[in-house]
């Protein structure tokens, strides 16, 4: 009997990598993301283009470009938070971009600078430009905001549908802080479903409580079989004070195993990779003060 799939898009290139106190070589990255490959994940999150000056974690995103076109058959995700961020991107190479909205006013305005309805006012124009580009849409503290507190579900479906109103129809919500219980979360989902029966959803999940495999399983009875997750549990949010790390790639990888789940990836593999990024970010530059 053929066992159901689960996709995982590895982030901890990115979101992993954004909030540690030290910042990890180009050429360390490029080892890491080549191990990843071997370990059977073939959809990665490699680097968000922002402002190095903000989060100088993620200087030299347009140095790892050279993995788009080396390994076609894998998918290498960008994130990008403003259209300068997305012209970056798709002029290093990169051809599948996540753009990111916030559902809380107050971490819009700390993390992207403006507002969401200022956000979502800029998408359209941006996705216009690019009709060969694989836009994916993400919505931030999409359950509860270090701020604001719980985020309605009437508030995450208005960007989920800004996003589907300029074709952009795989969307991600991410707990970006891990506190969000999984009835929530569920509550959500199932207004989101109901409201947008056409897009296709993920979650991105920390795990500051240690619910967000309760989260998974909610998922997976509602028919959400696509994941992100960080190798180690690396990961938060430089401007979502008390955020998390994310999910670990191994840890949800025997989760969903045990489900019935398959996923491709190979455990063993992931282990070397987390040898590396204990590597690497020994050596890293620390972060200036």
């Amino acid at each position: 009997m053929t066992k159901p799939q689960a996709r995982i898009t590895d982030v901890v290139l990115r979101d992993g990598l954004q909030d540690e106190p030290r910042v990890t070589s180009v050429e360390d990255r490029l080892l890491i993301a080549a191990a990843l490959v071997e370990a059977g994940i073939n959809d990665i999150e490699a680097a968000s283009f922002v402002n190095p000056r903000r989060v100088p974690q993620m200087s030299g995103a347009e140095e790892l470009a050279g993995l788009v076109s080396e390994r076609p058959s894998i998918t290498w995700r960008a994130l990008a938070l403003n259209r300068r961020g997305v012209d970056r991107a798709v002029s290093a190479g990169f051809t599948t971009v996540t753009l990111v909205v916030s559902a809380s006013a107050a971490h819009s305005r700390a993390n992207a600078g403006r507002s969401p309805s200022e956000a979502i006012a800029e998408l359209a124009p941006i996705v216009e430009s690019y009709p060969a580009v694989d836009f994916s849409g993400g919505i931030s503290t999409a359950f509860a905001c270090p701020f604001e507190g719980d985020i309605a579900s009437e508030a995450v479906a208005e960007i989920a549908g800004a996003y589907a109103d300029i074709g952009v129809s795989r969307i991600g919500l991410a707990d970006t802080i891990g506190t969000a219980r999984p009835q929530d979360v569920q509550t959500s989902l199932e207004h989101l479903r109901a409201e947008l029966p056409d897009i296709d959803l993920s979650l991105h999940l920390h795990n500051a409580q240690g619910q967000a495999f309760d989260t998974v399983d909610r998922a997976l009875d509602l028919g959400i079989t696509e994941f992100d997750a960080a190798t180690g549990g690396y990961g938060g949010c430089p401007f979502a004070p008390g955020a998390h790390g994310n999910i670990a790639t191994e840890e949800l990888v025997e989760h969903l195993n045990a489900r019935g789940f398959e996923t491709g990836i190979d455990l063993e593999g992931l282990a070397k990779v987390r040898e590396l990024l204990t590597a690497a970010l020994a050596r890293g530059t620390p972060v200036a003060a």
